[in-house]
């Protein structure tokens, strides 16, 4: 019996999406601490909310799981390779990434730009796309809900429609791993609200499809956001399910003032101010 719960175990370790494993970091200049002692395992179908004040490593630590920096100790495994054991060129190309201080030249049509992320570059390979990688943009447009943006160009496009347009970019190389780095940044209500239903389809559409998103507000996470880390100056605060680590308690501790937290519909909230007494 032991045999096989250990079997079991193991077996399920191996879908791993993301394997952080005592991982540091630090500044070689100043020898200043930026991640201290990460432990993290995300899974397929998980979708996480990365979280944490400003300076609490939430930058570094999505670098490392980008594969674009390596962990002064410890180790990370992204998509069961290695980091310091694998072509970082290669595994990034299997990592979907978006962020709004992408560079995109502005008069690209929003096809063009999805078509982008097949070739990985900022300006497109016309030559590499063949009719099959055009459907595929076409489709992710659709599934994005913004097919009607496709010969429009993303110069024009507002906010909320520029961070659709660079997932459906991310997704070109069909990634196993979505990171998103404040794709919410500047953006208005009715925008916010677009992206986060989009970001709920896209979920139920893809149940093996991992996210992780960086965020400062809670009512920016999707309905089908499942598990959150909270960093603190570099530390992991608290980690696991969003029940019960979204609480008034852990998010006082996080970022330092009285915080209440509610949830409503799937949906998150949470205010800083006087407490109501009775």
């Amino acid at each position: 019996m032991t045999g096989q719960t250990t079997h079991s175990v193991v077996a399920e370790d191996r879908t791993a999406v993301l394997r952080l494993r005592d991982v540091s970091v630090r500044r070689y200049t100043t020898d200043q601490v930026i991640l201290d002692g990460i432990d993290w395992t995300v899974r397929p179908g998980e979708h996480w909310a990365l979280l944490g004040a400003n300076g609490a490593g939430k930058t570094t630590l999505l670098r490392l799981l980008g594969a674009l920096m390596h962990p002064t100790t410890g180790t990370v495994e992204v998509l069961g390779s290695r980091l310091g054991r694998v072509d970082v060129r290669e595994l990034r190309a299997r990592i979907g990434h978006v962020a709004s201080a992408q560079r995109v030249p502005q008069d690209l049509t929003a096809h063009a730009v999805v078509l982008t992320g097949h070739s990985g570059t900022v300006q497109p390979l016309w030559r590499t796309y063949d009719d099959e990688v055009r459907l595929r943009a076409h489709d992710l447009l659709t599934e994005l809900g913004i097919k009607e943006l496709s010969d429009r160009p993303y110069g024009v496009c507002s906010g909320g429609q520029r961070a659709r347009v660079l997932i459906a970019r991310a997704l070109m190389a069909d990634p196993a791993l979505l990171l998103l780095d404040e794709p919410f940044n500047a953006l208005d209500l009715p925008s916010r609200e677009d992206l986060v239903e989009a970001m709920h389809q896209l979920a139920e559409g893809r149940p093996r499809l991992a996210t992780v998103t960086v965020t400062h507000h809670l009512e920016e996470l999707f309905p089908a956001v499942s598990h959150a880390l909270l960093l603190r100056e570099g530390r992991t605060l608290s980690r696991g399910t969003v029940d019960g680590v979204l609480t008034d308690a852990l998010l006082t501790s996080c970022f330092g003032r009285d915080i209440t937290v509610a949830r409503r519909d799937g949906r998150w909230s949470a205010y800083s101010g006087r407490r109501a007494h009775g």
